[in-house]
């Protein structure tokens, strides 16, 4: 008998995986690595939602449980994950830079923002006005913990991979039994792959699609992100990571020429030194209606879980949603009220 059965192996899940560990609790996760938003995620973790100048859902407190837990993953995989980067805002008027100084006068947000507008002195970058400065920010390298966590999971024989088979699923009351596993609790942390599970279809999740393009530009010499129309992230070797769209009619993970052109146009509106496509990326991030997580108990199967719903700022709310969910499960501890599934549960009743 384990503990958990795990269904997804993203931020989501990894995170829920590194509380269990944590707390001695046996698990297994089912995944067959169908769901890309994780994995092509710029993976930024900036706490400012910079097209207005406000703070976004709970970022400190999440910026606080989530450097630590990144720290950890370091050393568990052995490998560099956290990329220490400041974030300058790009300002396009003067009108914008009075909007940076108003903003700083809220406490919380404040805290992040940098009194000082820095000068731009990178000639392959049009910056009339300078940029606003994002204090404590930086990139996390997803596709890389990823793999490593991916790798560290089959040495340890806690990883299956393969399609989760809902039909396959037996619903006990004191358990779930899954092919040759059984578990006192299963939680599924599917991404945008949630649309498919039967159990939980009732919850709307929309999905939007994202797509990023790493460009080379050998006379760039960046290293801070620059945040524009788009965001270029710098990765090293004159590599840059430019993203994102967002698109809602289109739900594959197939990169497509019409978002490349867009981001190439945003791009080419502020940058001024030559560069080319080197890769082209596109997954379909898990968003919800009301811009807020689903994370809570199915509403009538006591030992079903979703752990799910973080858009775009996966890398920020993932540890601080697993521990909310976790301390729920096992010490009957409050979900935070603004993600709760059970604000959605009219829905399933509504059938």
């Amino acid at each position: 008998m384990l503990d958990y059965i795990i269904v997804g192996l993203g931020l989501a899940g990894v995170s829920f995986c590194e509380r269990l560990e944590a707390e001695g609790k046996s698990f297994r996760i089912i995944s067959d690595n169908s769901q890309q938003a994780s994995i092509v995620a710029g993976g930024l973790y900036n706490p400012v939602i910079l097209k207005r100048f406000t703070l976004a859902w709970k970022a400190r407190t999440q910026m606080d449980m989530a450097l630590p837990f990144y720290a950890h993953l370091e050393k568990k995989l052995d490998t560099r994950l956290d990329y220490k980067l400041p974030v300058l805002r790009r300002f396009a008027s003067i009108e914008e830079q009075n909007a940076w100084f108003e903003a700083m006068d809220h406490q919380d947000l404040g805290y992040f923002l940098s009194p000082k507008i820095l000068q731009n002195h990178n000639p392959c970058i049009d910056a009339p006005y300078g940029y606003g400065v994002v204090k404590y920010t930086g990139r996390i390298e997803t596709r890389e913990l990823l793999k490593k966590y991916h790798a560290y999971l089959i040495k340890n024989e806690l990883l299956v991979q393969e399609k989760f088979e809902y039909a396959q699923l037996a619903i006990a009351k004191e358990s779930v039994a899954y092919k040759q596993f059984e578990a006192k609790q299963i939680v599924f942390a599917e991404g945008y792959g949630l649309k498919m599970n039967p159990y939980f279809q009732y919850l709307p999740m929309n999905g939007t699609k994202g797509e990023l393009l790493t460009i080379k530009a050998t006379d760039l010499k960046e290293a801070k992100v620059i945040k524009s129309s788009v965001f270029i992230i710098p990765l090293g070797n004159d590599l840059y990571r430019v993203g994102a769209t967002y698109k809602w009619k289109d739900k594959t993970n197939t990169p497509t020429a019409a978002s490349k052109n867009e981001l190439l146009e945003k791009l080419d509106s502020f940058l001024q030194c030559d560069y080319h496509v080197v890769d082209h990326v596109a997954g379909v991030r898990p968003t919800v209606v009301d811009r807020r997580p689903l994370v809570g108990r199915h509403p009538k199967i006591q030992n079903m879980y979703v752990l799910n719903g973080f858009g775009s700022r996966g890398v920020l709310i993932a540890p601080y949603a697993s521990q909310n969910l976790f301390d729920h499960i096992e010490h009957g501890g409050p979900l935070d009220p603004e993600m709760d599934s059970a604000r959605f549960t009219e829905k399933y009743h509504l059938g």
